[in-house]
């Protein structure tokens, strides 16, 4: 690689580089990342984001114009940099068991089975090197972010996104591992045991994450892991609140989310929003979560939408017409219409809006399997699903009373239209703006991220319920969430070892 900055290349004229990959899913790998971005950018270094492959359906739209995970992202925010399709080459973004939409430098590619990704891999290989190299032609350092685990070593000859790619581009690795979900001794050192030799010459080291209490009573278990594995501890993260207002990416993040168990009495706005099985870019309801006045009650199968709800919200799908199946099977639709006929409101973002219409269509089976379904008929509008994916960043104003403009990005499948677009939810730049029924109490759009703007969520807010007073800066929270994990990781972490290592010392 040919590095460009005054730190661009380490002694072997390579772009230094540290691959962070954990035991397990959910074990705290991206806002690591992030947080080791904001430190050692802090310390004046250019820091770049990348992850060879992400499975995930939340996404963000790039300023080059195409997806990337939620979560490199939020990494790009936490370096100081622009996001870049180079940043997540290869994005599946699922849309069954079985099958997912393959997404290859920020544009899509189709769709794809388990099996047909596999035998696609070592083609798809090339093309997660070429950003790679991309992305250090201007970096001072690399941080390299692993998917899953690396001990599944079952599909060891086909890896990419693990010990496959840092082999092939000769990254050192630090393993991290979640002690909040118990079992780290045996997860850190059952994964060094399925390793081969030469993925062991590339592990480094790991960290400790999420660890609550006194950190002495662990002291034991260090020289155990060491006596077992001969690998030396950076650091122990312990829990931190932090982490809770930074977007999350993986949907078992939603197991955390409120719950109508969780909530109590109202004073407060409450917002339903069905759990949809394939639900996609629920980041959406992070800004109005940190609101004090507002519950967000994530509804699981098997209950019904609250009868005192303010709003009910449904959010995005990868899987349009199979996640609007299973909104009826639970009964939520029958719940919605008892919910209006309260002179409740309702609001539908990107496949929620598509929802909301008469009928949704999709000819080409883009989502799944081919056919056509009547929609829940709340607003005058249809949906046909087409094969060019809409991808751009948007701003306009919202047409029903909310002074506040918006700004956000749209992200779908599908055009829809009918009478109720006369009476558009935003206008967003050169596309289509959303509906609003007649009666004003439903609405939908495909701008996702609009409520992340503080004006326009107290706007809308003091829409439901007047006497609401908001005083939430969001995306100053994001970043003060960031500068934390930073402070922790200079604290808790050798980071000079770390960048040594990077460096290939």
């Amino acid at each position: 690689m040919g590095g460009r900055g005054r730190h661009s290349e380490d002694d072997a004229g390579r772009v230094p580089a540290l691959m962070v990959q954990g035991t397990g899913s959910d074990v705290g790998k991206s806002l690591l990342v992030a947080g080791l971005g904001r430190a050692f950018a802090r310390r004046g270094l250019r820091v770049r984001p990348f992850k060879p492959q992400n499975m995930s359906n939340n996404a963000s739209v790039t300023m080059d114009g195409g997806e990337i995970g939620r979560a490199q992202a939020l990494q790009a925010q936490a370096c100081g940099v622009a996001e870049s399709v180079h940043m997540n080459p290869i994005l599946l973004k699922p849309q069954s068991d079985t099958g997912s939409q393959l997404v290859v430098h920020g544009r899509v590619e189709g769709s794809v089975s388990a099996r047909d990704y596999h035998k696609r891999k070592p083609d798809l290989l090339p093309r997660v090197l070429e950003s790679f190299h991309i992305m250090g032609r201007d970096a001072d350092l690399i941080l390299v972010e692993g998917a899953g685990s690396p001990a599944e070593v079952n599909l060891r000859g086909i890896d990419i996104a693990n010990m496959g790619f840092a082999c092939v581009a000769d990254v050192p690795v630090v393993l991290v591992g979640d002690i909040d979900r118990g079992g780290v001794i045996a997860a850190l050192v059952g994964t060094y045991a399925l390793l081969t030799g030469e993925e062991r010459v590339l592990l480094k080291g790991y960290v400790i994450n999420k660890f609550r209490g006194d950190e002495r009573l662990f002291d034991s278990a260090l020289a155990i892991i060491e006596c077992k594995t001969g690998l030396s501890c950076f650091g122990i993260l312990p829990h931190t609140e932090a982490a809770r207002r930074l977007p999350d990416e993986d949907s078992m993040a939603l197991d955390n989310k409120n719950t109508p168990a969780a909530h109590t009495p109202r004073t407060e706005i409450r917002i339903a929003v069905p759990r949809l099985p394939r639900i996609a870019n629920f980041d959406d309801l992070d800004p109005l979560a940190t609101e004090s006045g507002v519950a967000v009650d994530m509804i699981p199968p098997g209950e019904p939408l609250p009868p005192d709800a303010d709003l009910i919200l449904i959010p995005g799908s990868k899987s349009t017409l199979a996640d609007l199946a299973f909104l009826r099977e639970q009964g939520w639709d029958t719940d919605i219409h008892a919910h209006l006929r309260r002179g409740g409101r309702v609001l539908g973002l990107c496949a929620g809006y598509q929802m909301l219409g008469r009928a949704i269509a999709d000819p080409h089976g883009l989502e799944g399997r081919a056919g056509t379904a009547p929609g829940l008929g709340l607003l005058d509008v249809e949906t046909v699903m087409t094969d060019e994916k809409t991808l751009l960043r948007a701003t306009g104003t919202d047409d029903a009373g909310v002074a506040a403009p918006q700004s956000g990005y749209e992200m779908h499948l599908g055009e829809t239209s009918g009478p109720d677009c006369a009476r558009p939810m935003s206008l967003p730049r050169r596309r289509q703006g959303g509906a609003i029924s007649a009666n004003g109490l439903v609405e939908g759009c495909y701008l996702h991220g609009l409520f992340a703007d503080d004006a326009y969520r107290r706007d809308y807010l003091k829409g439901l319920k007047g006497g609401l007073r908001t005083h939430v800066s969001y995306a100053q929270g994001v970043e003060d969430a960031l500068d934390e994990l930073a402070v922790l990781c200079e604290a808790r972490l050798d980071l000079d070892r770390l960048l040594e290592i990077a460096h290939g010392r």
